[in-house]
């Protein structure tokens, strides 16, 4: 069992820049390919940024476009997601996840464990 905790939602103006973190509990952390996803109002929840194990395959959303940064901790058990540029259709529920399996996975049901999610607000 994994327990997983986000942080550093807020608001921020467009342009501004944000970096989430996501602890997890647990001594088998660098075991998890670990993800962050989000959902805005009314829509389903897509896909940011995947990590592997050891940090060293990392997959990104289109969207991104070298906006977004996934890094890893496996000393501190955490996983961060590092936004610049941020934009008004940025503005969501940004959410961690823990994979078992090494995939690099997309969709969201690949993910096992889930965090209860950081609101990230940007304005215009």
């Amino acid at each position: 069992q994994v327990q997983l905790g986000e942080s550093g939602g807020g608001l921020v103006q467009a342009g501004g820049s944000l970096r989430l973190s996501c602890a997890a509990s647990g001594r088998t952390f660098s075991t998890y390919t670990m993800g962050w996803f989000r959902q805005a109002p009314g829509k389903e929840r897509e896909f940011v940024a995947a990590i592997s194990g050891s940090g060293g395959r990392i997959y990104y959303a289109n969207f991104v476009k070298g906006r977004f940064t996934i890094s890893r901790d496996n000393a501190k058990n955490t996983v961060y997601l590092q936004m610049l540029s941020l934009k008004p259709e940025d503005t969501a529920v940004y959410y961690c996840a823990a994979d078992r399996s090494a995939l690099l996975g997309m969709r969201a049901n690949m993910y096992d464990y889930w965090g209860q999610g950081t609101q990230v607000t940007v304005s215009s």
